[in-house]
């Protein structure tokens, strides 16, 4: 989901700008209803942990530049069922400005229309799980439907965000068309496989249910029904 340089010149990319302060101030409204729900020091070490998984995410794990964008294995929904909103969002906002300052300053100018992409997909997917999944149904009891539509929530915000960051900075030319098409089939890999990743990680937090039912790092709504 790293847009590509030059697909939004400058005179376009303020928008971006508006859309990811927007973005940003959703985050910290968040954060500050995390924070007060639990601790100081548990959001800021969760948000530590997604921060650096996020990096990992991007930097380490295979990527691959389609089209309009980058294919990544982002973990968006894992991140969410795992930690909450608050902290991923943070993670995933953090964890791309560290990736950007220290090994790719070329994506620096689209951060915004990344954090965008990233924030507002994962805003729509806390708003699914909550309409989706009872309120007596910790995320360790979820079935591979509910999984997967979270998952697809998440995977299709990712790709209308693109999309739009495309036609808005190069229209509807037949060249740019086929490249947002090149890059959406490219990311069907990325929808089928993550809701898989995010079932094999809920299977191991209910085998570790003992150790870590009680570990405040986690998110609340993990292993009880109590929303966080």
């Amino acid at each position: 989901m790293h847009i590509e340089p030059g697909i939004v010149d400058s005179a376009k990319i303020g928008l971006s700008y508006v859309t990811a302060s927007v973005a940003i101030i959703a985050v910290a409204k968040a954060s500050a209803k995390n924070i007060k729900m639990n601790s100081p020091l548990t959001f800021l070490v969760k948000s530590v942990i997604t921060t650096m998984l996020v990096f990992t995410f991007f930097q380490i794990l295979p990527h691959y530049s389609v089209g309009v964008s980058e294919v990544h294995f982002i973990m968006g929904s894992t991140l969410f069922l795992l930690f909450g909103l608050a902290p991923a969002s943070v993670g995933l906002a953090l964890g791309l400005l560290i990736q950007g300052l220290f090994f790719s300053q070329i994506d620096l100018p689209q951060y915004g229309m990344n954090i965008t992409t990233l924030l507002v997909p994962l805003m729509a997917l806390s708003y699914v799980a909550n309409k989706i999944i009872p309120t007596d149904t910790p995320y360790t009891k979820l079935k591979y439907a509910q999984v997967l539509k979270l998952s697809l929530v998440f995977q299709a915000g990712i790709v209308s965000w693109v999309t739009f960051w495309a036609i808005y900075g190069q229209g509807f030319a037949v060249e740019n068309i086929l490249s947002i098409l090149s890059f959406g089939g490219a990311y069907m890999l990325v929808v089928l496989i993550e809701p898989l990743v995010d079932l094999g990680v809920l299977a191991m937090a209910k085998f570790a249910t003992s150790k870590f039912n009680k570990n405040e790092f986690f998110e609340k709504r993990l292993y009880s029904t109590v929303r966080s």
